[in-house]
């Protein structure tokens, strides 16, 4: 099994290779939670993400003749990112199988590192699987994206960090998805303050980890879909299983419109931008708090490749899972001012029309009305329920919507 000395030699091979994340302390989430919290902030490394570290070792630690003819990986992202990043430096040609469902974000950020792009499958296993294929027939070097001690060591020096930064460490949250990250951290961090509380964090729609811990052994998932794409593994590895058997204390889940309210907090309170696969550690304390240990706390977010349309999405279910954001259908009589008489009521009432659609030709509508559609910025579930009750006094037959 992988030990400290790996990792720190790891840590002094890519000391010039990769950023020094920032540890940063964040007020209002600890005021919020109660306990000091912290954020490893590896969504600011170069790539986006933590990936460039084990992607980056692995290459440096393999001959030339290896290396000659380039390498092949399978990502959802990041791990592509941080292969066509590396490769880019050391001059080596690179090829990523990616998803069909991969963000286009991320598929232009790695093609802009110069590596061959190749969407294959719905899910990182069909992309792993034909990577796999088209390593043997064009005789490539394969990276893999987790399950291999010099990625493990790679991802590890992220622990190594942490310990050096915040040496009083108490609790400390990991994304899961293939268990690369997590099983490094876990062995620096052990090694180095044992009485640390390890808690592993994944999607509650690709529960790899939690599931295999019961059964004892790795499972493989018939399907693996979530916001957090960069986490969403149908199974751990052979070599992060163990570790994470031996090391991690605890495993939790989070769903889907908690990783997507963390998003938005975190963009609103922290000014980060952080990907699901980065949020679930988060979302985790907001959520799920009263299962962790408190202390000197630190959420590792671990990538921050979010493009434009998804957040976007998520912004909006974010709000709506918060109760900021309104969506009503309203039938209204079809007569000069009626939608300015609503408009003037909701103002009055504090709601902000944001979107409003007006359609006197729809079928379910009865003759002389109209279908209003209302999205309507709120200031919370009590402001909503306000909004309501002024509708149904003022005879307004009012269909939420989601």
């Amino acid at each position: 099994m992988l030990d400290l000395d790996a990792v720190r030699t790891a840590a002094a091979q890519l000391e010039t290779w990769v950023r020094r994340t920032e540890l940063i302390n964040s007020h209002y989430f600890s005021e919020r939670l109660g306990f000091p919290l912290w954020f490893k902030c590896e969504n600011l490394q170069r790539t986006g993400s933590f990936k460039i570290r084990g992607a980056s070792y692995f290459l440096l630690n393999q001959s030339r003749k290896k290396l000659a003819k380039g390498v092949i990986t399978a990502s959802a992202g990041n791990h592509a990112q941080g292969v066509a990043c590396a490769a880019a430096q050391m001059k080596i040609a690179a090829t990523v199988v990616m998803p069909e469902s991969t963000p286009l974000a991320k598929v232009l950020a790695t093609r802009g590192y110069g590596a061959e792009i190749i969407l294959h499958g719905s899910s990182f296993d069909d992309a792993a699987e034909y990577a796999r294929q088209l390593q043997i027939e064009r005789k490539l070097l394969y990276v893999p994206a987790f399950d291999d001690s010099l990625i493990i060591a790679g991802q590890g020096t992220v622990g190594l960090e942490i310990v050096e930064q915040l040496p009083e460490v108490d609790t400390l949250l990991v994304p899961i998805g293939g268990g690369g990250l997590i099983a490094g951290i876990a062995t620096a961090v052990k090694a180095l303050r044992p009485q640390v509380r390890l808690i592993g964090v994944q999607a509650a729609a690709a529960p790899s980890a939690l599931i295999s811990r019961h059964k004892g052994e790795p499972v493989t998932l018939p399907s693996a879909r979530s916001l957090a794409d960069g986490i969403a593994v149908k199974r751990l590895g052979d070599q992060t299983f163990p570790v994470i058997e031996e090391l991690v204390d605890d495993l939790l889940t989070v769903e889907e419109e908690a990783i997507a309210q963390t998003i938005v907090s975190l963009l609103e309170k922290a000014k980060l931008v952080v990907e699901g696969a980065g949020a679930v550690t988060l979302a985790a304390l907001l959520f799920d708090h009263q299962k962790v240990s408190a202390g000197n706390t630190v959420c590792v977010l671990s990538g921050g490749n979010l493009d434009v349309q998804t957040m976007a999405r998520v912004v909006e279910r974010g709000m709506l899972g918060e109760g900021r954001f309104l969506k009503v259908r309203i039938d209204l009589q079809d007569t000069p001012g009626a939608l300015a008489e609503l408009a003037a009521l909701l103002a009055r009432n504090g709601a902000n029309i944001f979107h409003v659609s007006h359609d006197r030709r729809t079928a379910d509508v009865i003759l002389g009305h109209t279908e209003v559609r209302l999205e309507l910025e709120t200031r919370g579930p009590e402001h909503i329920q306000d909004i309501l009750d002024v509708l149904e006094k003022a005879d307004y037959n009012a269909e939420l919507l989601h």
